[in-house]
């Protein structure tokens, strides 16, 4: 892949009162002379500031200690002032990265010379900070304000005789750069070192700054106050990292660093502000002296590279061999996608041009996945990853031991159809613990408290495969005891079985009457009332629980009353009783026979026996349960009736009295006019001893009224057929019945064959009930040729005669338009409708007397083009 100039966004432009400006530093120092066992150093601290933070400065002056590396303690404070500050910006002018950032920020120095005396173990020189920026996505969340530790070390005679006349390497690579989401980069760390050591590269640990407020103006760099304050002594601590990401993996597993070069690759994660921090060691005759670092928050945009981009591997160990991929990167640049899979031995297995390559592998193996991208084009690009297609490796693990203080084990389970599991990495989800980890296969961790906690199991096998597991784990203070009953009742001399669950150790006391104190489940015969306490020792976690056994010589029972329900009524029987089981009979009508109080529904009269018992000892009782019918009660069947008629409903009740809702007549055959329909209620009661009145309801259905309609008047000539539209029901009969296709039918056909001055036809409109309405229309019969008669003069006064200025069509099958002009051309009217026209107004205003021009343009029923213009006199 080619390797694209990218930028890395150094500064998080984020604004407000909150003290979050400062976005990375280093230091370094030089040699200016030596003398009488000393040397003067010239030390620079160099601070990275956002530019969009207009209303904060850098430290002036600044704390800068000086600790001695054998035992941390101090050896010189000093106040130094900034020395100058620069504000240096760039915008990518590269044609593939679409909406590149403005990258700016502010560097400030501080130069200062300080003369230590030689040392066995060398110095530490430290600067801190609290203002470091806010809201790093590679940080824990809601962990709240950080600060920043810079520092430099300068070695002892201990490593190296000449140490002292150490000159620390110094970070070159550009901090104008710029880092797009998802997308390839690469920044260079590179250091120089004047003393010509070699340089070894790798992440290491942010430093926090820890012991001062986090508010507006406490501690180093606190808000606008711009107040320093002294640096505490090391070791440092590592800020709170989260996720996926540590000191190691800053930028996730995607992204990683040469150790010879300094050099960052890979693919960025998504967008946010990342702390990173490259550690540099100066080794010289194979001795590390000194190790200096540079801490930077990189904000990772959302711009995009017309590049191809690819995961470095994709796993295909599990369950499919199917594999969908396309390109990560989604610039709008990017035209073209050439795919190409091939197999270990170079053989072609697949080839696309489709964004997304879709393919399923027959058989298993390691593939080659290329993408090529705009090929022939501008900003082409080309990357490969491998396809690891292993199917049937499965990480699982399982746990033995749940308690505080002790040592849970883990047990792996993983399996896999190829190779073998070589790999494995636990993270036992401890919060706030750097150390709840392990790589041994089985492994063990104590939990200081307990809570459910999330294990994360990595495991990797010798072909390739990885996978994460994560599995919930819950720790409780003690062993769960599980019992089948805390307290319960016998009559002696029966034996009893006590059934407790749970995993450890039992031990059940006092052993009194008792066969298998020391198992889940011992065996007592007891003859008084007897507590029993059980323990259970888990791996030394204990727990205790108890069971009461009472004991009784006879069972007590009091059966209910006997009682009278209505026959398919419902009764739940109540005896009293210290019983344990219960056996009802008969089970007619027993709706649940094993339960102290059932719920009976009985057929009829009915006796219902009870045996109550605690093991041995029983008792017996017995209940009458009569049942007396509901009243008959029938309202009638349902009914349906026509818009505006009457109904008789027809109802019967054996009862001795009755009743209508909503109310009616006291008869059982009322007579009814609904305006709607309406459900009617008929509820009748009566005194032979069901207290339940009984209802029954007829449904009267009033139909809608039957709006008949025949069709409009209309003209036809002599042997034109003429197709009616009725409508309004279901069922039709016109008349007379002479000259129609069928007479019976909504939409027969008309044919006459002499002239007439108005035929008229009725038509009987009826619904799925026979209701009926009519209508009427006017048809007349030209002895002409197809024709359409427009007036010569209308008079637009409301009085129903000559309203209108209309089309009137003899033999017409479609009225095309019929056109309305004024004498200066202007479009007064148009419409479509045979028999309708104009009324004389414009806008609503009726028009004076004057002469306008119409078209009309139709077809007739042979199908043939009709046009005709004329004029017509508006006369008022």
């Amino acid at each position: 892949m080619k390797q694209l100039s990218l930028l890395i966004f150094l500064l998080a432009f984020f604004t407000g009162l909150r003290a979050d400006h400062i976005t990375g530093g280093e230091m370094y120092y030089t040699v200016l002379s030596r003398s009488n066992g000393g040397t003067t150093y010239q030390v620079t601290l160099k601070q990275f500031r956002s530019c969009g933070t207009p209303g904060r400065q850098f430290y002036d002056p600044i704390y800068i200690g000086v600790f001695r590396r054998g035992n941390n303690s101090e050896y010189q404070m000093l106040r130094i002032p900034l020395n100058r500050e620069e504000q240096i910006s760039h915008t990518s002018t590269d044609p593939c990265i679409t909406r590149p950032p403005l990258v700016c920020y502010y560097v400030g120095y501080w130069v200062f010379s300080v003369t230590l005396p030689d040392s066995p173990d060398g110095y530490i020189i430290t600067s801190q900070v609290t203002n470091r920026v806010d809201l790093i996505s590679n940080l824990m969340a809601g962990y709240g304000r950080i600060g920043a530790t810079y520092t430099a070390e300068i070695p002892g005679t201990a490593q190296l005789a000449t140490a002292p006349d150490n000159r620390s390497a110094q970070f070159t690579g550009s901090d104008l750069v710029t880092v797009c989401a998802e997308n390839p980069f690469d920044y260079s760390f590179a250091a120089t070192d004047p003393d010509g050591d070699e340089l070894r590269y790798f992440f290491c640990d942010a430093y926090l700054t820890a012991g001062y407020s986090s508010g507006g103006g406490g501690g180093p760099g606190g808000g606008g106050a711009n107040n320093s304050e002294p640096p505490l002594a090391p070791p440092y601590t590592s800020v709170p990292y989260g996720g996926q990401f540590s000191g190691d993996a800053p930028l996730g597993v995607r992204v990683n660093i040469d150790a010879m070069t300094g050099l960052i690759t890979g693919i960025a994660p998504e967008t946010g502000i990342y702390v990173v921090t490259v550690c540099v060691q100066e080794i010289r005759n194979g001795i590390v002296i000194a190790t200096q670092r540079k801490d930077l928050q990189i904000n990772i945009t959302g711009c995009t590279l017309a590049t191809a981009t690819l995961q470095p591997e994709y796993m295909l160990c599990g369950n499919s061999q199917q594999l969908v991929v396309a390109n990560r990167s989604n610039s709008p640049l990017i035209a073209r996608w050439d795919w190409e899979f091939r197999n270990a031995a170079g053989q072609l297995v697949y080839t696309g041009t489709n964004p997304t390559a879709d393919f399923t592998f027959v058989q298993p193996g390691t593939y080659t996945v290329k993408l090529t991208t705009n090929r022939g084009m501008q900003c082409p690009d080309s990357t490969e990853a491998l396809a690891l297609v292993y199917p049937g490796f499965n990480p699982a693990f399982t746990t033995t031991g749940s308690c505080i203080s002790k040592p849970v084990s883990f047990t792996d389970q993983t399996t896999t159809n190829f190779g073998s599991v070589n790999y494995w990495y636990w993270d036992f989800g401890q919060p706030n613990v750097m150390t709840d980890n392990a790589d041994q296969q089985n492994t063990s961790w104590t939990y200081p408290s307990s809570g459910p906690f999330t294990v994360t199991l990595i495991a990797h096998n010798s072909v390739g495969c990885k996978d994460t597991l994560r599995q919930t784990v819950t720790i409780l203070d003690k062993p769960p005891i599980g019992l089948t009953f805390r307290d319960t009742l016998i009559c002696p001399p029966d034996p009893l079985t006590l059934q407790a669950t749970g995993t450890g150790i039992f031990t059940w006391s006092p052993a009194v009457n008792m066969t298998g104190a020391q198992t889940a489940t011992p065996r007592v015969n007891v003859t008084g009332e007897t507590k029993y306490y059980v323990d259970l020792d888990q791996n030394g976690c204990l727990n205790r629980d108890s069971v009461l056994i009472r004991t009784t010589n006879q069972v007590t029972l009091q059966m209910p009353a006997d009682t009278l329900i209505c026959l398919g009524d419902t009764i739940r029987l109540r005896p009293q009783s210290n019983g344990l089981v219960y056996n009802w009979s008969p089970g007619t009508g027993l709706l649940s026979p094993g339960a102290p109080a059932p719920l009976v529904r009985p057929p009829g009269d009915t006796r219902y026996l009870l045996t109550a018992s605690v093991s041995a000892c029983t008792a017996n009782g017995s209940v009458w349960v009569r049942t007396v019918p509901y009243p008959i009660a029938r309202a009638g069947a349902d009914t349906m009736i026509c818009f505006g008629t009457e109904a008789q409903l027809h109802a019967a009740t054996d009862g001795s009295a009755f009743s209508w809702s909503p109310l009616l007549p006291g008869t059982l055959d009322p007579v009814i006019r609904p305006a709607a329909t309406t459900a009617y209620i008929f509820t009748a009661t009566d005194t032979r001893g069901c207290p339940k009145p009984a209802r029954d309801t007829v449904l009267v259905t009033v139909l809608p009224k039957v709006q008949a309609f025949a069709g409009r008047d209309t003209s036809v000539v002599v042997g034109q057929p003429l197709q009616l539209y009725a409508s309004g029901g279901s069922g039709y009969q016109w008349s007379p019945g002479a000259g129609l296709s069928n007479p019976g039918i909504a939409d027969p056909v008309a044919a006459y064959h002499r002239p007439g001055t108005g035929i008229r036809l009725k038509v009987l409109v009826t619904d799925q009930a026979g209701c009926a309405d009519s209508a009427f229309m006017t048809v007349k019969v030209y002895n002409t040729l197809p024709q359409v008669f427009v007036p010569t003069g209308f008079t637009p006064n409301g009085d129903g005669i000559n309203d209108w200025l209309r089309p009137i069509g003899a033999g017409i099958r479609e009225i095309r338009f019929f056109r309305v002009y004024n004498r200066w051309g202007q479009l007064v009217y148009s419409g479509q409708e045979n028999n309708r026209g104009w009324d004389g107004r414009i806008n609503g205003q009726l028009q004076g007397s004057g002469t306008f021009v119409w078209q009309v343009s139709a077809v007739d029923y042979l199908g043939a083009d009709f046009f005709l213009t004329g004029t017509a006199t508006l006369l008022r």
